[in-house]
Formats: C-alpha cells, sequence, structure tokens
C-alpha cells in the first residue's frame, strides 16, 4: 500500500506537469489538443522515471535494463492516454456541452484517471521488479 501511495503522489506530480504543459501548448496555440496531452506526457514521463526509480520502488536494477522496459511501458501508457484522451474530447466537443470548463480539461482528466492504473501494474511487475 505503501508502494501505491508514493505512486500516486509521483504520478500526481507528473500528471501536474503534464496537465501544466498541456496547458501551455494549447493555449499559446503551439500544438493542438491531441499532440499537446501526448508531448506532455511523454515529457513528465521524464520526472517519473527517475522519482519512481529512486523512491517508489527504490530499485537496483541497471538502468540498462529498466530504461527500455520504461520506453515500452511509456508507449503503452502513453497509447493508452491518447486514444482515451481523443476519445473523450471528440465526445465533449459533439455531444457533451461542458459550459463551465474546457472539454480538453475534462478529457485530460478522465483520461489520466483510466491509465495511472495500468501504468501501476506495468511499473510494479515488470519494469522495477527486483530478480
Amino acid at each position: 500500500m505503501k508502494r501505491f501511495a508514493l505512486f500516486v503522489g509521483i504520478g500526481g506530480i507528473s500528471t501536474l506537469i503534464q496537465f501544466l504543459l498541456l496547458v501551455l501548448f494549447v493555449e499559446s496555440s503551439l500544438l493542438p489538443e491531441v499532440f499537446a496531452s501526448a508531448a506532455g506526457y511523454v515529457l513528465s514521463s521524464i520526472f517519473n522515471y527517475w522519482a519512481n526509480y529512486h523512491y517508489t520502488f527504490q530499485s537496483t536494477s541497471n538502468h540498462a535494463h529498466t530504461i527500455p522496459k520504461y520506453v515500452l511501458a511509456v508507449g503503452i501508457g502513453l497509447s493508452t492516454n491518447t486514444l482515451l484522451f481523443a476519445s473523450f474530447l471528440w465526445l465533449f466537443d459533439n455531444y457533451l456541452a461542458l459550459p463551465w470548463v474546457e472539454h480538453y480539461l475534462v478529457a485530460q482528466f478522465l483520461a489520466t484517471g483510466i491509465t495511472v492504473v495500468l501504468n501501476f501494474v506495468v511499473h510494479k511487475f515488470w519494469i522495477y521488479r527486483s530478480h
């Protein structure tokens, strides 16, 4: 349970980084919403790797062994997050008007909530697993 709490805390900081980058990219018109979400996910994953390696899982595994698996896990999480984000965004833009908040923020919140569970399982049982 302690590891899950640490994972969620570090994930929360990573998510904050992702949301800040999402808003920055979208509001400055640097990237459209789906690309901004994906870019924020990838960039926030750098902090996420470092913090989970050292604090959540206190891994002693060689980085040469963990980084390739982490990159694959980021790919899985990125694919899940981006697909969910794009689906929710489309749903809100076409069927569910939310006048009180930006659709892309709600879509990201929902996509993140679903993706975090998948990410924990992949991290715990595959990336940082002790041999």
